[in-house]
């Protein structure tokens, strides 16, 4: 519940300094927020844990990544600006994400654990390792490990 309470403060610290964009994503996350919270029946009142949280920010910073691929991919790069600002300021609130150097130890482990020697197989491997991390790694990063495995 601390992570709530931060991103509340942060509202405060960000109206006093004028900055208009992290206001606006601040804003839009506490927005976020109340819309889980009445998804789990939850009253206005009642605070996210933590994980609730760090769920809702990483689906709006991969909404705000797959923005800024299709306004580059239109050549629209004033367009991908604002999100580009919008996602560094959500990635400050996320844990800082596993390298891949740090993941394949953990796949290589997974990967004797299960007996994954057919390629075939690589999707339930990358899901052990993905459910082992607990959403500490890039599911991109993970894949891309796996794959270099086999």
């Amino acid at each position: 519940m601390a992570l709530h309470e931060d991103i509340k403060a942060s509202l405060k610290e960000a109206m006093k300094a004028k900055d208009t964009v992290r206001l606006q994503v601040v804003r839009s996350l506490l927005t976020a927020f109340m819309n889980e919270m009445v998804a789990n029946g939850k009253t206005p009142q009642d605070l996210l844990e933590d994980e609730e949280i760090l769920a809702v920010i990483k689906r709006s910073a991969k909404q705000r990544k797959e923005s800024i691929t299709q306004y580059e991919a239109a050549g629209r790069p004033e367009l991908a600006e604002p999100e580009k600002a919008e996602l560094t300021i959500l990635e400050e609130y996320l844990p800082q994400l596993m390298s891949q150097d740090d993941i394949r130890p953990v796949a290589e482990t997974k990967k004797a654990e299960l007996g994954v020697d057919d390629k075939a197989k690589m999707g339930i491997l990358i899901g052990a390792v993905m459910k082992e991390l607990g959403g500490k790694a890039d599911g991109g990063d993970v894949k891309a490990v796996v794959e270099s495995l086999f």
